[in-house]
């Protein structure tokens, strides 16, 4: 049973237990071996026939920065209307062997993003454009209390 693992590692180094176990099922009724999912998973730990999981290579906030921390100003709030709240983030998106960076805000109440902005890397200046095209959607009435809030990142700031 080791040595067909081994054989199919060799083609699929990544595979995890759950697939090979889907494809040991006719190579298991062939040599009329009994073994379920769990012991399966038993015996590649014996033998250090898991695959690892991979760890997240990409980090976008740094919060145990040096710059000023500002006092979280909507821990508890909850809006009842838009334009009350918006709250910004950065997340990325890898396409073949780049990544992209995307900057939004979203307006906590209707959940809708009211400004973006896309770019190769993590510069505060994509979180300002997106920042500037939040506040060209805005209307003259009904914002008075607007709290634009982040995560602390230190792109953010």
């Amino acid at each position: 049973m080791i040595e067909e693992v081994k054989r199919i590692r060799l083609l699929h180094r990544r595979m995890g237990t759950r697939k090979l176990y889907e494809m040991l099922q006719s190579f298991m009724i062939d040599n009329q071996i009994k073994m379920g999912r769990d012991a399966l998973f038993d015996l590649l730990a014996v033998h250090g026939l898991l695959v690892r999981k991979k760890r997240r290579t990409t980090i976008t906030t740094n919060s145990k920065h040096w710059f000023r921390r500002y006092p979280n100003l909507v821990r508890g709030f909850t809006p009842c209307g838009i334009n009350q709240l918006w709250v910004s983030d950065i997340t990325y998106w890898k396409a073949k062997q780049q990544f992209f960076y995307i900057s939004f805000i979203t307006d906590a109440y209707s959940r809708k993003i009211v400004g973006y902005s896309v770019a190769e890397n993590m510069e505060s200046v994509h979180c300002i454009q997106a920042l500037k095209i939040a506040l060209c959607g805005l209307r003259p009435q009904g914002h008075f209390k607007l709290t634009h809030h982040s995560d602390r990142g230190l792109t953010v700031l």
